[in-house]
């Protein structure tokens, strides 16, 4: 393979005459694909990790190269973390299911199984062995159930594929996103694995230039024919979707461009979503962003606590520059807080402090301006870097009675978040009117994110107001004390949007990815950490370890072992 300047040339664009060989030849290998055991796909996973590791180097070179970041900083870290290592660590995840299906019939979860509000299961899946609990301390995720399904319904029914492989066998064309590196090829392994179906993956335009390293990451599945990576712009995509031969699509991306491929552009895709008349016919999953909230509950914090939960939220923030549908785009506090002032000016401090990024996805600026001609007093900030970066923007104190304000109806998708405070007059009572807010107000259904410390976490009433909120806040993925991010980072957990959108009103999709226990009834992830740590996590954005110590935690990622332990923790505790 060979770089130019530090970037390895993308593969060429297929062009549209040759799309129907190419899905026809996935196509062919559907009924072998079917045929492929558990164990055989065990060792495919295997193959998968190893060749991951051996092109990691080079793919991250030329991710940071695109991204404006130099390999071994604190942003090259987070990069080979967030578009390698979370690759590896669901290949990992899948192959344990694939050994557990060829040697007990059904993969094995962690456990325990609790019963929550609302006749739900849920089912604890991290930790998961001595290493997450070293790797993930004080970490606890778990899988909720739709309402109603009992833990002999979810044994029955894990693992759909594997009990009926010839029904479930089919082509997928999945379209990637183009922020984070290992989205199109991990949403490729859950079609493969999960759902049994030979995938088309066309990669975004954005990042087309990994395709060199996922076609030899993925050289096991790519090579057999079971796996095709194609490129190309929405000419592309749209004949892919349309393909007579495909049953299925999945797509990372915008609201706007799922309804261009269902209902079809312009006016006449408008008039047939407001009448729900489909253009596509074939059934579409998708993960489509979010105005991502984070919860902040009152209490009376530490200068500690104060400093680390700026820390966090900053984090969330500056990951990928912003450019994350995960990223914390509103802050909702409680107007009575009296270290509401002191959070934000900490907060502020922290993000003053990072260095501006590279606004590399394209329509950064325009969208970033649309916020600030909104609110004029937004807050740039970070010292000014080259032409091409972008300050980090806060939007302090935007009226909750404004529910139709661009911060809380409009994904960023950028360097920026909004702040706005409820009333309230007790911690539980704002606990209540949060949910509210975030389920009634706030665009999307894909994540949010609860901070509270253990002090008004004990307090019963607050303790009893936090339980419903988990039940009841409408998204997909709810962490608590710990970003809603480490559901996508953890595989055996699963990532998408709350069930129950339509193709009319899809907010943030349908459908789950990740997913590697192979549940067939998820209705969401719930991840809970401790209020703070010592000292901060690697992913920290002000870590000054971050650098070193995420590539360790990718080498690890794809060999774990006892030997490899002590260098990486070398590495997180190192000032």
């Amino acid at each position: 393979m060979s770089e130019v300047g530090g970037v390895t040339p993308a593969a060429e664009p297929v062009a549209v005459a040759d799309l129907d060989q190419v899905v026809s030849k996935v196509a062919s290998r559907a009924d072998a694909w079917s045929r492929v055991g558990p164990a055989e796909r065990a060792a495919i996973l295997d193959q998968v990790i190893a060749d991951t590791a051996r092109v990691a180097d080079g793919w991250l070179r030329a991710a940071c190269a695109a991204k404006g970041y130099d390999p071994g900083s604190a942003e090259g870290g987070e990069e080979a973390f967030s578009g390698i290592g979370t690759l590896l660590r669901l290949a990992r995840a899948l192959r344990t299911s694939m050994i557990d299906l060829a040697t007990v019939g059904r993969p094995r979860y962690a456990g325990p199984v609790a019963h929550r509000a609302g006749d739900r299961l849920s089912i604890q899946v991290a930790p998961d062995g001595a290493f997450d609990r070293i790797l993930f301390p004080g970490l606890r995720a778990e899988v909720w159930m739709a309402p109603g399904v009992t833990e002999e319904e979810v044994r029955a029914t894990q693992a759909a594929a594997y009990r009926d492989p010839r029904g479930h066998a089919g082509v997928a064309v999945v379209l990637a996103a183009g922020n984070v590196a290992s989205l199109g090829p991990r949403d490729a392994l859950s079609q493969l694995f999960v759902d049994g179906r030979v995938v088309v993956l066309k990669a975004n335009p954005v990042n087309a230039y990994l395709v060199p390293f996922w076609e030899e990451a993925l050289a096991a599945l790519v090579v057999p024919g079971y796996l095709r990576i194609v490129t190309g712009g929405s000419a592309v995509g749209a004949h892919l979707v349309a393909h007579s031969r495909v049953d299925g699509v999945h797509l990372t991306g915008s609201a706007a461009t799922h309804d261009a491929i269902v209902f079809g552009p312009g006016p006449e895709g408008d008039r047939r979503k407001a009448a729900n008349e489909p253009l596509l016919a074939t059934p579409v999953t998708c993960e489509l962003g979010n105005v991502s909230p984070v919860i902040v509950v009152p209490g009376a914090w530490s200068q500690r606590e104060l400093s680390y939960q700026a820390r966090h939220v900053a984090t969330m923030l500056a990951n990928n520059a912003g450019f994350n549908c995960l990223a914390p785009r509103v802050l909702v506090t409680a107007a009575a807080w009296p270290q509401r002032e002191a959070f934000l000016g900490e907060l502020e401090g922290v993000l003053a402090s990072l260095p501006a990024r590279r606004a590399y996805y394209p329509g950064a600026f325009a969208r970033r301006d649309r916020f600030v001609a909104a609110h004029p007093d937004a807050r740039v900030l970070g010292a000014p870097g080259a032409d091409d970066t972008m300050g980090w923007t806060l939007i302090r104190d935007v009226d909750t009675a404004q529910t139709e304000d661009i911060s809380f109806t409009t994904e960023s998708f950028c360097a920026l978040m909004s702040e706005t405070a409820l009333a309230a007059d007790s911690a539980a009572s704002f606990v209540a009117a949060a949910v509210d807010f975030c389920n009634d107000v706030l665009w999307g259904t894909l994540s949010a994110t609860i901070l509270v410390d253990p002090r008004t976490g004990r307090d019963p009433a607050v303790a009893g107001a936090l339980e419903r909120a988990v039940a009841d806040l409408r998204y997909g993925s709810i962490g608590v004390n710990a970003w809603h991010a480490m559901s996508f980072v953890l595989g055996t957990t699963v990532w998408g949007a709350h069930p129950g959108h339509t193709a009319a009103d899809i907010q943030s999709g349908r459908g789950f990815v990740g997913n590697a226990l192979l549940f067939a009834q998820p209705e969401r992830s719930v991840v809970r950490g401790p209020f703070t740590s010592r000292p901060d996590p690697l992913w920290f954005a002000t870590s000054q370890r971050s650098g070193p110590g995420l590539r360790r935690l990718v080498d690890f990622e794809s060999q774990p072992s006892w030997g490899r332990l002590p260098r990486l923790a070398l590495a997180a505790l190192r000032p």
